[in-house]
């Protein structure tokens, strides 16, 4: 068992403790008071009056696929052949090695969900994953918790100036519609008892058409959002609106939809015209209308352990810091389904608990003095 005590307790859900504890063991949290009865042979930490948080959740990331320091022999996470790749799986290229997950835990960051890039239309399947391990398949929350798919300029991009489809918005559309109609039959024939001819891309496609795993549509533009809403709502299928750049612009429109935004990344230039309204406004607009919102780094495009640095600049730009906090930690935790295991520190949960060296929403190199994942210290900045 370990305790830790004298912290500045943030369960994000609840009140804050001034000077709390936490008691773990076999890698789940078992209380948190400002008392606790504990045994006499408890490994105690004493936090000494830090911030103590539970570790931060992101929510769209392509960490371990896009390895940091291999150049293109690690860019395993765009099958860029086909514009349709449902059959991909982000857990047969997840490099637990990856230099960036160590450092996304010193950044206080505990658990992603990662997965292919947007040149297909579709992608494939993401993965939830803890960010501290050797093995892809121990390290796995959840193995396929999202389809990807794209909207805009990148599939345009990739086939297009290969003269291929798709070279429209037209036709990005109409390939997912192509595929969610071949799936929709296909499911159709299983559940009348009948055995149609194997197909292992429609076959990756089921757990999107029975509502077990939703869309995870990266749009940019109003219209690219627009159209995502159109296609799920045609099929009946969940959806995430990942990226989400020019939420704000139509945040009316989206709070009457109640889909998720996942916001980001920011904190980077503005590349290509999509991302022309780009502003660490948007969370801030999208919450007050409404919409659940969590922020996302989009790694590596913007290095995972910079998410809390990203979450308090939307709360400069007028984000309710309370609000910054759920959008990196609760938020994200249920929108991915996995909120009874993480997200917030609760008795029950994981202990995945970091302990900072400073506010990191307020306080540039504020980074963990501490990050437990399942009660295992994942990083201590005293080593």
């Amino acid at each position: 068992m370990i305790l830790i005590k004298n912290g500045h307790i943030k369960p994000i859900v609840g009140a804050e403790l001034e000077n709390g504890s936490i008691l773990i063991d076999n890698g789940k949290i078992v209380a948190i008071g400002e008392t606790l009865e504990v045994p006499t042979d408890v490994d105690i930490i004493d936090a000494g009056g830090r911030l103590v948080t539970p570790g931060c959740v992101e929510a769209h990331c392509h960490i371990g696929l896009h390895n940091q320091s291999m150049r293109w022999e690690g860019a395993d996470y765009n099958e860029s052949a086909d514009p349709i790749t449902p059959h991909m799986r982000a857990i047969d290229a997840f490099n637990p090695m990856d230099p960036a997950l160590g450092e996304a835990i010193r950044g206080g960051v505990t658990t992603a969900c990662t997965g292919p890039g947007s040149a297909n239309v579709v992608g494939g399947t993401f993965m939830i994953a803890k960010l501290y391990g050797k093995r892809a398949d121990k390290m796995a929350m959840v193995e396929n918790a999202a389809m990807k798919c794209a909207f805009g300029e990148n599939p345009k991009s990739v086939y297009g100036q290969n003269k291929k489809t798709p070279k429209t918005r037209m036709a990005t559309a109409a390939l997912l519609r192509e595929l969610l109609f071949k799936a929709k039959d296909y499911l159709a024939e299983k559940e009348a008892g009948k055995e149609p001819k194997f197909d292992m891309k429609l076959e990756a496609m089921l757990p999107v058409m029975r509502g077990e795993i939703p869309l995870k549509a990266h749009a940019h533009r109003a219209d690219d959002i627009f159209t995502s809403i159109r296609i799920a709502k045609e099929f009946g299928v969940k959806l995430t609106l990942d990226h989400c750049t020019e939420g704000a612009l139509i945040a009316d429109e989206l709070a009457e939809e109640c889909y998720p935004a996942l916001v980001g990344p920011t904190m980077t230039n503005k590349t290509k015209p999509e991302l022309r309204n780009k502003s660490f406004e948007t969370p801030g607009v999208l919450h007050d209308a409404g919409v659940k919102i969590c922020i996302i780094t989009d790694a590596p495009v913007i290095t995972l352990e910079n998410l809390p640095m990203c979450a308090g600049l939307a709360a400069q730009a007028g984000l309710p810091m309370e609000a910054a906090w759920r959008a990196i930690t609760i938020n994200p935790a249920e929108v991915l389904g996995v909120a009874d295991r993480i997200g917030s520190l609760e008795p029950g949960k994981d202990a995945d608990i970091v302990i900072w060296t400073a506010d990191p929403l307020t306080t540039i190199g504020g980074e963990a003095y501490m990050t437990f994942i399942d009660g295992k210290i994942a990083y201590t900045a005293e080593a």
